[in-house]
């Protein structure tokens, strides 16, 4: 079965100095997908590129074929559908072989490009901060070095002419060669970054604070809910991929202190390449003792069920699908009662809250406590009375404290997380915290 149809044409950011009502890059969606038709996701993504979407195109079938994506039959097809749609670009919904790229491109006679360069293009676009250039620009060598063409031509620069070429060596073996030693370069500057961050890291963890990090689908209100818990000034905004970087900031949640950290927003068919390149990025959500995995409950049932499996495949992708979770429904706000009844029924343990107005706050800081104290262990400390920095700093950490004072010193009976209760085994009374 296949579909085609022409889509609503909506302005570019490209579109400066083009015609009135006709944008410069106007892309034609084409996808092979097994069952199902809906490109909207591929379409918010070129959205986001600042690239118009005038026409789209999807044929059922099991797998992509191996030389053209879709079946050599349906080339022509498309070949007229991009012609009537006055489109300029084909976007394709799944990761394009070399060869598949080449076919189409030939056979179609515009640019195609996949998924992943639509995403490599928009985490470029929003990458900021130093290291978050660096993982983005290797995350782009790496797709781009098994399609290089002749292309790249100005990276001959970085060698200065003499010793680029070797005997009988062609341009694209140039580039290729100056692409892996730059990928090279990088991976040894973001391994200096890793390095950085663990600094920073131990001193966070030297501090013994519960640690949790806010997971999700990409523009489901993670900076929102971090501004909202922490009080802190993080970046918003309604768009893909927003936040690339890590921002860690302290909340006091039901009364008690935890660093929280907002991660890079994650997306069904993420690239491997960006995984791979944003490793320091998302140890964060790895090393976290609990995720917030924050979903937007203003998105159809189906939807949201679909980008919860999103997330959960990419958690397990990058070694997190062990740390506790804990759903949480935002934009609350933008839903009606209805919606919330069905919420309520279909995710009876999440946590619906909002962001913006900060509705159901207070019981989601009180559903984290409650998830940190089932993995306390009770200890029982004796500390001396001139030590009273340890056992102020035991009030701040500490769950269920009683204290008694003896002629000994202050004996104080507690609930600690157990990397906590390593730290004060030299108090314990029984030889073990």
């Amino acid at each position: 079965m296949d579909r085609s149809r022409n889509g609503r044409t909506s302005q570019s950011r490209y579109a400066a100095g083009a015609r009135p009502g006709r944008a410069r890059q106007r892309a034609f969606c084409v996808a092979a997908l097994p069952d199902g038709d809906d490109l909207s996701e591929l379409r918010e993504l070129l959205l986001t590129a600042g690239v118009a979407t005038v026409g789209e195109m999807v044929q059922h079938r099991e797998h992509p074929h191996p030389n053209s994506y879709v079946g050599p039959g349906k080339v022509g097809e498309l070949r007229a559908a991009i012609a009537h749609a006055d489109a300029n670009l084909v976007a394709c919904d799944d990761e394009l072989t070399p060869r598949q790229e080449r076919t189409l491109e030939e056979a179609l006679g515009v640019p195609v490009v996949d998924r992943t360069a639509v995403i490599l293009d928009i985490f470029a676009d929003h990458a900021h901060t130093a290291d978050g250039k660096l993982q983005v620009e290797l995350a782009q060598l790496e797709y781009n070095l098994a399609r290089m063409r002749g292309l790249w031509t100005h990276l001959e620069r970085l060698g200065g002419g003499i010793g680029t070429r070797g005997p009988g060596e062609s341009q694209i073996e140039t580039d290729r060669r100056l692409a892996r030693d730059r990928i090279t370069a990088l991976r040894r500057r973001l391994q200096r970054v890793s390095a950085s961050r663990q600094v920073m890291r131990a001193e966070r963890e030297r501090a013994a604070l519960p640690r949790v990090a806010l997971a999700g689908y990409t523009n489901a209100g993670k900076s929102t809910l971090l501004n909202a818990i922490s009080g802190a000034e993080v970046g918003v905004g309604d768009r893909l991929f927003h936040t690339l970087d890590p921002t860690t900031r302290t909340a006091r949640l039901d009364g008690r202190a935890v660093l929280i950290t907002d991660t890079v927003g994650f997306i069904r068919k993420l690239p491997h390449q960006l995984v791979d390149a944003f490793g320091a990025t998302l140890e964060e959500t790895r090393r976290a003792d609990l995720i917030l995995h924050v979903v937007d409950a203003s998105a159809p049932e189906d939807e949201l069920v679909e980008m919860v499996r999103a997330v959960e495949d990419v958690l397990e992708e990058i070694g997190a699908g062990g740390v506790p979770r804990l759903l949480v429904l935002n934009k609350a706000d933008a839903i009606d009662a209805e919606r919330r009844r069905e919420l309520n029924f279909r995710h009876r343990d999440a946590a619906l809250v909002s962001a913006l107005d900060g509705e159901g706050l207070d019981d989601l800081a009180e559903r984290v406590q409650a998830e940190f104290r089932r993995s306390l262990r009770p200890v029982e400390l004796l500390f001396g009375y001139d030590e009273g920095a340890p056992l102020a700093e035991l009030h701040d950490l500490a769950d269920g404290l009683e204290r008694e004072d003896t002629p000994d010193g202050v004996r104080v009976r507690a609930r600690l997380p157990e990397t906590v209760a390593r730290r004060f085994e030299r108090y314990a009374v029984n030889g073990r915290a």
